[in-house]
């Protein structure tokens, strides 16, 4: 019977390599790019072998599968980021498990993690998503929603959290040439918010995953999110209420 586990030590070895040609091609130090091993649905074992090999950047994206992970996730080298849409009512769940949150588009959310945060004695970092091509299916602040967003946000002085940048999700099926066009949006708006708001605040540009990350660091990344790549295909969720 044909072994399909994935050579997860190998596949890392890959995607580093990838990452740093693809940020030496944009002159960039490879050093500035972050990656983010989505580990979604995948199981433990996997992951830690993802550990083993070196990587202690991980991404989760729904709280129920986050909370499977508590043994890997209190390893003091392992860096959790949230990149699901988060739902309100569980919020709580976010400061003290991870360290960053990718996907922040309610002052309603906001006001929840900084409850929690604060609460904890944590501090969590934040991304805006935004909605950069428009896409109705898709979560996010539309980029015009983006000025008045922040100002809201500064303004009510949320203890707990720490605005750091931007996040999008590359449209499903798009040519290299959409792709362009929308990581290059969101550089412009990261840079545009960061002279209006303060360098401080927008460091960070999340975008690109597995079939279009090395087109994100020419545009300007600082994290790719990459899953499939590193870990195979994605495992059906478990149901509900496991």
């Amino acid at each position: 019977m044909e072994n399909t586990e994935p050579d997860i030590k190998a596949n890392l070895r890959e995607i580093r390599d990838r990452v740093e040609s693809a940020a030496a091609a944009a002159g960039r130090d490879p050093g500035s790019v972050r990656l983010i091993a989505v580990s979604k649905y995948h199981s433990n074992a996997r992951i830690q072998q993802a550990i083993d090999a070196g990587q202690m950047v991980f991404g989760e994206n729904t709280v129920q599968d986050a909370q499977t992970r508590q043994a890997l996730m209190t390893i003091p080298q392992t860096e959790w980021h949230f990149i699901g849409h988060l739902q309100t009512n569980k919020a709580r769940h976010i400061p003290g498990n991870f360290s960053w949150l990718h996907t922040l588009d309610s002052i309603k959310l906001a006001r929840k993690l900084s409850a929690s945060a604060a609460a904890a004695g944590n501090k969590l970092k934040l991304l805006l998503q935004v909605n950069i091509s428009k896409d109705p299916d898709k979560f996010g602040l539309l980029p015009d929603a983006v000025y008045p967003f922040v100002e809201e946000f500064l303004e009510a002085g949320l203890p707990g959290l720490s605005l750091r940048g931007l996040m999008t999700i590359g449209r499903r099926d798009a040519g290299d040439t959409e792709r362009k066009i929308d990581f290059s949006g969101l550089h412009d708006l990261r840079d545009a918010c960061a002279a209006r708001f303060g360098a401080e605040y927008f460091k960070e540009l999340s975008m690109g995953m597995s079939n279009d990350f090395e087109t994100a660091i020419r545009s300007g990344a600082t994290m790719v999110r990459v899953g499939t790549a590193i870990f195979g295909p994605r495992p059906e969720p478990a149901p509900e209420g496991r």
